[in-house]
């Protein structure tokens, strides 16, 4: 019986080694063990347009802009930037306005070679930014400047006297490279502007349309000397 018992306990003892031996460490991840040297994205999105490879080695890499280069502009249309009260004559002058601003502005840097729009018939509906690069490629474009416009409008009426109008003006601006589809270069700027009713206007809506456009004007200037500024600074 003694020797039946040791047997058993010696058994146990044996499985219980056993056990201990097969049981597998738990792995931690090197992400884990070292927060801070994370290098790769823990996230499996298959829908992502760009690969994770890709991503590593665009942000791992640098950027120089073209020695020269030819700009193509595209205007998104943004969401309040035709009121009901333009008509279509009005809201083609006022963008071509913009346009002619964009083109003065960015002809000042010696990098700019020559300034084009794209039309809507090269891009797709709605834009997106491969549509956009394609259609610069098609126009052969090395830097594609994207804008969009909005404003408002906000009046202080007086009762003996002209009615002060004051607008203001946001504009959102990024430069892409044609080439590698990379944006080095973004802002935002706002912009009022104040005036009342000249003589010569016939009513108070043309006057609220002028002071719309110059609002705009200022934008695009401040943007033409961010831009100017940037652009000198690259080699």
């Amino acid at each position: 019986m003694k020797r039946t018992l040791s047997f058993l306990f010696c058994g146990l003892l044996l499985c219980g080694c056993t056990t201990t031996k097969q049981t597998p460490s738990m792995e931690v991840p090197d992400e884990v063990q070292e927060p801070g040297y994370l290098t790769q994205s823990l996230f499996t999105d298959k829908t992502a347009t760009v690969s994770e490879e890709n991503i590593q080695r665009i942000l791992s890499s640098q950027y120089k802009l073209p020695a020269t280069a030819r700009v193509a502009l595209v205007k998104l249309e943004a969401p309040s930037s035709r009121s009901y009260y333009w008509n279509d004559e009005d809201y083609q002058k006022t963008q071509q306005a913009y346009v002619d601003q964009l083109n003065e502005e960015l002809r000042k840097n010696s990098r700019v070679q020559q300034v084009a729009t794209i039309p809507d018939l090269l891009l797709p509906q709605p834009a997106t930014f491969t549509g956009i690069r394609e259609a610069a490629v098609r126009m052969q474009a090395d830097l594609v400047l994207v804008y969009s416009i909005s404003n408002d409008i906000y009046s202080k009426y007086k009762l003996f006297s002209k009615t002060d109008i004051k607008a203001f003006a946001t504009t959102q601006v990024l430069l892409m490279d044609v080439r590698t589809g990379l944006v080095p270069f973004t802002t935002v700027v706002t912009r009022e502007f104040q005036s009342k009713k000249a003589e010569n206007e016939l009513d108070i809506l043309e006057t609220r349309r002028r002071i719309q456009r110059e609002a705009g004007l200022l934008t695009i200037r401040e943007i033409g000397q961010r831009l100017s500024t940037f652009l000198a600074s690259k080699p």
